[in-house]
């Protein structure tokens, strides 16, 4: 169990900040960026929740544990093939990523057929998903461009990249299964 005494360190007053493995780097390592905005998406997940109840508060709690692994998984270089067997890095698994993907099959097959693109909107819940699923995608662009330069586990990728769907499906479904999404209307205001 982390034990956190202070809250601050000083550590990072000069702009650097240090790595799972200890090695310190700037705070605007493209790593850094990366977990970062996976926070960025836990957090505003976080806002999401005070709309949400029952089965969908419970799913938003597991993924927001789930980003609290990739942020752990994206702070220690490497893909885990080299990490130390008495003490591995925390990584994403593939089981979260199905996890992830049971859930999005199972919300999808009770949303009605989409005839145009959703516009972010709606209820409060579904408008929050939605800034998630943009953050999210962000974190994605971080992480596919992290794993262009470095050594990265690449189910980090593929669970970002699920996440994102998720929060679609999620924000239909909290849109009366998709009944009272904001649909775009090509050239309306022209």
């Amino acid at each position: 169990m982390v034990q956190l005494t202070r809250i601050y360190t000083k550590s990072g007053d000069k702009g650097k900040t240090a790595l799972g493995n200890g090695t310190r780097v700037a705070k605007n390592d493209v790593r850094v960026e990366a977990y970062g905005t996976v926070d960025e998406t836990n957090a505003v997940i976080g806002v999401a929740r005070l709309h949400a109840e029952g089965a969908v508060d419970e799913m938003l709690a597991r993924i927001q544990n789930d980003l609290f692994d990739l942020g752990a998984d994206l702070c220690t270089p490497g893909d885990g093939s080299d990490d130390n067997p008495e003490q591995p890095a925390l990584r994403i698994t593939a089981t979260q990523t199905e996890r992830l993907e049971t859930e999005i099959d199972q919300i999808n097959a009770a949303l009605d057929p989409l005839k145009s693109f959703v516009l972010p909107g709606g209820s409060a819940l579904s408008a929050h998903l939605h800034v998630a699923r943009t953050v999210s995608r962000r974190a994605e662009r971080l992480i596919v461009e992290l794993a262009a330069i470095e050594t990265i586990n690449s189910e980090a990728v593929r669970y970002i990249n699920r996440l994102s769907d998720h929060m679609f499906v999620l924000a239909r479904h909290a849109n009366s299964d998709g009944r009272e999404d904001v649909l775009w209307q090509p050239g309306l205001t022209r």
